[in-house]
Parts: C-alpha cells; sequence; structure tokens
C-alpha cells in the first residue's frame, strides 16, 4: 500500500519531471557517491552473521520510486516486518524457529528479530520459592500437617532441558517433597519430627536436587517452615508440658523447704550447745562464787548453814528486786510471805539431800 501511495504521487508530480534531463544528470552524477544510500553491513542474527549479506541496490530507471526534489533523484526503501526483543536482567530469551525448533537464548538486551520466522519467549533465571503443604501421620498416630518452602532457579546451561523436557515443573516438586515428607515422619514420634527438623530438611534437599537436576533445575535450600498438629493434640501437650513443670516446681519447693528447715534444725541445735555451754560456764562462775562467799562468810565466824541462810536470802531479795524493775511484760510468781526465805532454803536443801 505504501509502495501504490508513492506510485500515485510520483505519478502526480510526474508532469514536472524532465525525462530527457535524466539521461544527462545520471552521467553526471558517475562515480559520485549519493550520501542518502547507507551502505549495507553484515547482519548479525542471535550473534551469528548470516552466510551472505544483504545489498541494497540502488537502480535510477526505477522511475516508479524516484521523486524530484530540486537536487536530484531520491530513494525509498521498503524494508522487511522487523521486530525489536527486549529482555531484561534477570531473564533469558528462548528462541524457536519455525514453528518450535529451538535454536538457543538470548541475553538481556534488546536484540531484532523476524517474528514470521522466529519467536521468542521470556524465561526467569531468578531464584523462586515453592511452597508445600504435606499431611501425614507420626509414628504415635498423631496426625501432622507440614509446610516446606523450596527455592529453586533454572540453569542457565540446561535452559534447554528445562523448557521443553518437563511440564509444570512446581507440581512436580511438590509432589517429591510429599512422598519424602510421607516417608520420613511416620519412622518418628511427635517430639522427634520436632527435634529432627534439620536432617528433614537435609533429605528433602537432597532427593529433590537429585531428581530435578537431570530437568534443568537448581535446588538451592528446602527448609520446614512449621509443624502444625491438631489443636486437640496441641492442647494435650501444653497440658502435659505443665503438668511437667508443675511438678518440677514442686520438688524444688519442696527441696527449698528441706533445706530450711535443715538449716534452721542445725542452727538450734548449734545455738542450744553454745547456750549449754553457756550455761554451764555461768553455774561454774556461781559455783564458785559461792565457795569463794562461804569461805569468807566462815572466816568471819559464821558457821556454814547461817552462812548458807543468809546467801539464801539475800538471792531472794535480788530476785525480787529484779522483778520490780523488769521492763518485759512476763513475770515469774515466788513466795512472797515473811517465812518465804525459810522455806526455800528447806526446798532447796531436801533437793540436795534427795539427789546425793
Amino acid at each position: 500500500s505504501s509502495q501504490a501511495g508513492l506510485a500515485s504521487a510520483s505519478s502526480a508530480e510526474g508532469q514536472n519531471v524532465d525525462t530527457e534531463a535524466k539521461p544527462a544528470w545520471e552521467e553526471s552524477q558517475k562515480g559520485v557517491e549519493d550520501p542518502r544510500v547507507v551502505p549495507s553491513e553484515t547482519p548479525a542474527v542471535y550473534g551469528k552473521p548470516l552466510a551472505e549479506p544483504v545489498q541494497n541496490h540502488y537502480n535510477p530507471n526505477d522511475h516508479d520510486l524516484l521523486l524530484d526534489d530540486g537536487e536530484g533523484p531520491g530513494l525509498i526503501t521498503c524494508l522487511p516486518g522487523i521486530c525489536l526483543s527486549v529482555v531484561g536482567t534477570g531473564d533469558v530469551g528462548v528462541v524457536q524457529r519455525c514453528g518450535g525448533n529451538y535454536i538457543g537464548y538470548q541475553e538481556p538486551g534488546c536484540m531484532p528479530y523476524c517474528p514470521m520466522i522466529d519467536t521468542i519467549s521470556i524465561v526467569s533465571l531468578r531464584v523462586a520459592q515453592l511452597t508445600c503443604t504435606t499431611d501425614c501421620k507420626t509414628l504415635d498416630n498423631v496426625t501432622l500437617r507440614v509446610n516446606t518452602a523450596i527455592t529453586y532457579k533454572i540453569d542457565k546451561k540446561k535452559l534447554k532441558q528445562a523448557v521443553f523436557e518437563i511440564d509444570s515443573p512446581e507440581q512436580q516438586m511438590r509432589s517429591y517433597t510429599d512422598n519424602i515428607v510421607r516417608s520420613a515422619l511416620p519412622s518418628m514420634e511427635l517430639d522427634q519430627a520436632y527435634s529432627n527438623k534439620d536432617t528433614l530438611c537435609q533429605a528433602i534437599h537432597s532427593d529433590l536436587s537429585r531428581s530435578m537436576a537431570r530437568y534443568g533445575y537448581i535446588i538451592m535450600n528446602a527448609l520446614v517452615t512449621d509443624l502444625s498438629p491438631d489443636a486437640s493434640v496441641l492442647q494435650a501437650m501444653n497440658a502435659i508440658n505443665s503438668a511437667r513443670r508443675q511438678r518440677v516446681a514442686a520438688q524444688e519447693k519442696a527441696e527449698a523447704e528441706k533445706i530450711m528447715k535443715v538449716k534452721e534444725a542445725e542452727a538450734d541445735a548449734e545455738a542450744k550447745f553454745l547456750s549449754g555451754q553457756g550455761v554451764a560456764r555461768m553455774r561454774k562462775a556461781m559455783a564458785d562464787g559461792v565457795k569463794e562467799s562461804m569461805e569468807s562468810m566462815t572466816s568471819a565466824g559464821l558457821t556454814t548453814q547461817d552462812a548458807m541462810q543468809l546467801m539464801i536470802t539475800t538471792q531472794y531479795i535480788d530476785t525480787l528486786k529484779e522483778f520490780a524493775t523488769n521492763p518485759s511484760n512476763s513475770s515469774i510468781m515466788v513466795p512472797s510471805g515473811a517465812n518465804a526465805p525459810s522455806d526455800l532454803q528447806s526446798q532447796i536443801r531436801e533437793g540436795f539431800v534427795t539427789a546425793n
């Protein structure tokens, strides 16, 4: 249609073109390079040059394509249908020719191609994540839901296998992961499943890498993100843990009380021992004092009986004095009559006689 429009435009202005002057003009232009004609270069397709270069030929006899602009004839060329393929960083363009034959891939950047011959599909080389959810049973018959996260990417060296030799790779990775989890967990109890998460992750990563490597997929990592038993089982586990912790707390509390009582008994025994030593020392001192007093009174001319009665009377008066001046509320009742010292003396004497 563009050629028809140009032809009609040329015919419309054909009245101003001097056909006889054209040969003379052509003769004068021999050997002169037309600046409007761009020399052809060898085109490259997907980084490889074609076998034969395409030449842009200029033929002045093609009057239908010549226009007179006052400076000589012009050239209008009709380019074939060329499009640009733009591939971003982290992606590659898979090139297929003539209905699907794989011929290579395009690196990130801009490249011309012919859509009537080739097709370019964008494939990502970025690291992607796949989430899998697996329901299974443990050795102690606990229903468990396992959530795993698989990170993977396409191997650029095996791009053809990753694109054309496997269908639904994510679904196949989910199937592999379910099979591995359901093979490993039934041999573990619930507590072991929680404690052996790293072992399960290593098993998933190893088996999945071996299975997907031939299809051009690199498994970067495999993580067990969650182990979720049934709600009733979870409540029972919490109750067991709570009871265990309460038992440990009770044991620790009883042990603390035992230690306190032992320490109190030891302190009381030590206190009584020290108190007995004090009383013995006090009585010894009292006996020594009584002995010295008796010797002093005997040397003064008093008989032993009179000296004893004098000492008891003196002790009785001192006791009454201390009772009167005692600031505490505790009190002790002793005989306070006129015959109290003699009665007290007779009681003490009888005590000594009975003891002997």
